[in-house]
C-alpha cells in the first residue's frame, strides 16, 4: 500500500491562479480561499498557502494594500512554478492534502539576473 493512500493524503491539483482578495487572502479561480503564512530563512522567502474558507470582505486594489511582501497575483506554469505579478517565480516545493485541507508551500526562486 502506498504511504499517501496509507495517511489519508494525496496530492491535488494546483490552483491556476492565486488572486489577493484582501490583506493575507487570496481566491483561487474556484473562488477557495486560501492564506498565506510568509517564512523568511536565510535570505529565501517561503510562503505557506493553506486552503481554507474564511468569509470574503470587499475585494482590495493593489494600492490599498500599502507595502506587501507578497505579489498580488501568481499564474500557474509549467515546471512545478509559478510566475508572480512582479515577474518572479515561485517553486512548489509540495503541494499536498490531508484531511480536507490542503497545505502548499512555494519558494521564491532566485532572479537569473542576481545569480
Amino acid at each position: 500500500m502506498a504511504e499517501g493512500a496509507f495517511f489519508g493524503a494525496h496530492t491535488p491539483l494546483h490552483p491556476d491562479h492565486l488572486w489577493i482578495w484582501e490583506k493575507a487572502v487570496y481566491v483561487d479561480e474556484n473562488q477557495r480561499t486560501w492564506l498565506p503564512i510568509t517564512i523568511e530563512i536565510e535570505g529565501s522567502l517561503q510562503v505557506l498557502m493553506r486552503q481554507e474558507d474564511v468569509p470574503l470582505g470587499d475585494p482590495v486594489s493593489p494600492s490599498q494594500l500599502g507595502p506587501y511582501l507578497l505579489p498580488v497575483m501568481w499564474q500557474l506554469y509549467p515546471g512545478r512554478r509559478y510566475r508572480a505579478s512582479d515577474s518572479s517565480f515561485w517553486r512548489i516545493v509540495y503541494h499536498i492534502e490531508i484531511g480536507g485541507t490542503e497545505d502548499m508551500l512555494l519558494e521564491q526562486m532566485p532572479d537569473p539576473e542576481d545569480e
